[in-house]
Formats: C-alpha cells, structure tokens, sequence
C-alpha cells in the first residue's frame, strides 16, 4: 500500500501514471488579473448581453482548461456582447503539482469541488480550498452560465456532465460537443460548482455544465477544452459563429448521447475493489452481474446494458467509485 492521498481517504494502490504529454502554462504573469481578485479576468463589451464565466484549475492536475483559457487570453479573445471572465480557480493547487506524485495537486487541503453548498461556504469550516471557492462565490453569483473545464484520470472519452436538470442538458445540447452527455446529480462527498445554488434551480434560466475533456495530461485533452469554450462562446453570441469556425475549423461534430445515471457506488471501505477490468463507458451486458466488492459487499450491476462512468482506479473511502447508467438516446 502506499501513504496515503494527500487529500485524505483510505490508502490508494500504486497504479501507472499516465505519460504527461503536455506544457503546463506559466500562469503567474496572470495573477494580478484585472478584476481585484487573483486570476480573474473579465472583460465587458459595449452590446449588453448574457455574462459567461469560464472556468479552469478546479483541480489542481487538470491542466487542459488552463492550457485552452490561457490560449485565448494570449489570443486576444474578447466577447462581442455582454462579460466574459475567464477564472484560474485553485492556482495553489496548481502550483504545487509534482510529476513524481502527479494526483497529489487535485487540491491543497480537501477537494475544492465538493464545497459549493450553503452549509459549507457560510459555515464555520476552513481550509485553503473552501477559502478560494469563497473569494470566487461573488463571480460565480454574477454569472448567467458557467462552463467548468475538467480532466479524468483514466483515459476515457470527452463527457458533459449536465446535472439533473432539463436546463443542463439543452446546454449541452447546445454546444454540441463533447459526443457523450451524463445526466447526474453530483457525488455524495459534497456539493460540485456546476450544481451551486442557481445552477440546480429549475426555474431559474441560469445553467452551467462541467465538462471531462480525457485523460488529465493526454495530449488531445487541451483541444477538447478549447473547442468546448468556443462552441460555449458562439451559443450564447459573444463570439461569432465565424470566428469560432475560424478558429476550430470544418470539423462537425458527432451526433451526441446522452447517458442517464441510474445508481453512484460509494466507496464505504478500505476493502474496496473492482472484480472485473473495467474502463470508462464500458457497458457491461446483464443485471447483477459482480462488479465490486466493499468490505465483502458485493456490488451488481442494477440493470442490463450498464454503462460504466467514470470509474476510479484510486478508491478513498466516502468517494464516488463509479456512477452507474443507461443511454437513453
């Protein structure tokens, strides 16, 4: 076994580290930003028009939100209508990552994307983490739509994860990539960003979806992210359907599916262990077959045609093992 994660949670096994076949921008010429909290940029056309933030570095590792948003500040990247702010989220986290523990710099102290509910913001609780989210609510509360750029840490294609609600999936559906949409409704271990208040309120137009662009430091990640912003971008017209092209080219995208979660699997032991290999939307064929065991609890697939999503490789007790669904288109 090795120590333990330092995030908390039971021993992790040694699994391979992926091969780091990205550069990692040098974001400290951006640290003063623009708005009087630290890299927060926003800029403010003369049309009025919806106010889009963009988010990167919700966790530390995750560096292909950083690479694409830092891009288009380098770019020159301004919105036709309305405010656009771009936030580098846990820069601490970020600046503390380490290729030889390269899961370690998720976060500094706790997992800055389990925070975003009222009882923990407002609450007494402290950390270096819930103290970022906090200095951040005040953008987040000023934004008509939030795009969260994340990455996996087993490989696995591109998903949207669009929360449970209606509004969350014709976003996704509006920006048209990536191919997979994950109707969900976040992980047991605390409240993520793209369901924070407003974002999780059906009647409130406000809407926000969090997207896994692949595997954290796989080369193909930061393109994903980039064209996810531009397509997020062109939707609500802060950038033009022809400067997004220009940018990204001809390429159409897939026809998208969208993937229902039917059960989470919550990781309730050091005993924790998948039974059979398995991978990122593998589907496995027939209810109940054994998928894991917990403390000698067998867990079984709930349904035929089970998709698999997301599935960890490095359990922590009160973590999400895997989210369990069905396509249902």
């Amino acid at each position: 076994m090795s120590a333990l994660p330092r995030d908390g949670g039971a021993a992790a096994p040694r699994v391979p580290v992926p091969s780091i076949e990205v550069a990692f921008p040098d974001l400290a010429r951006g640290e003063i930003g623009n708005t009087g909290i630290p890299f927060v940029w926003r800029f403010v056309a003369r049309e009025s028009g919806p106010h889009l933030v963009v988010q990167a570095l919700t966790h530390g590792n995750e560096v292909c939100g950083a690479i694409a948003v830092d891009r288009l500040l380098d770019q020159g990247v301004r919105p036709a209508r309305g405010t656009l702010t771009f936030v580098f989220a846990n820069v601490a986290a970020y600046q503390g990552f380490d290729r030889a523990d390269p899961y370690a710099s998720r976060c500094v102290d706790e997992d800055y994307n389990r925070l975003w509910s009222p009882e923990v913001l407002d609450g007494p609780r402290q950390s270096r983490d819930l103290a970022r989210a906090r200095e951040l609510r005040p953008v987040i509360d000023r934004a008509d739509a939030l795009l969260d750029l994340h990455s996996m840490t087993d490989p696995c294609p591109p998903l949207a994860l669009a929360g449970p609600r209606d509004k969350g999936l014709a976003l996704a559906r509006a920006v048209g990539v990536p191919q997979h949409i994950v109707i969900d409704a976040g992980h047991a271990a605390g409240r993520r960003l793209r369901d924070y208040a407003f974002f999780d309120d059906p009647a409130d137009p406000r809407a926000a979806l969090l997207i896994e662009c692949g595997q954290h430091w796989e080369r193909a990640a930061p393109a994903v992210a980039l064209e996810c912003t531009l397509r997020f971008l062109a939707h609500f017209g802060l950038v033009s359907r022809d400067e997004m092209r220009a940018r990204l080219g001809g390429a159409r995208p897939a026809p998208q599916r969208a993937i229902a979660v039917t059960d989470v699997v919550t990781i309730a032991s050091e005993r924790f262990a998948f039974a059979l290999p398995v991978h990122g939307l593998m589907v496995v064929p027939s209810a109940g077959t054994v998928l894991a065991t917990d403390d000698g609890r067998e867990v079984r697939t709930p349904h035929d045609d089970c998709v698999l999503i997301m599935p960890t490789r490095r359990p922590k007790v009160g973590e999400t093992a895997v989210r369990l669904g069905r396509f249902v288109d």
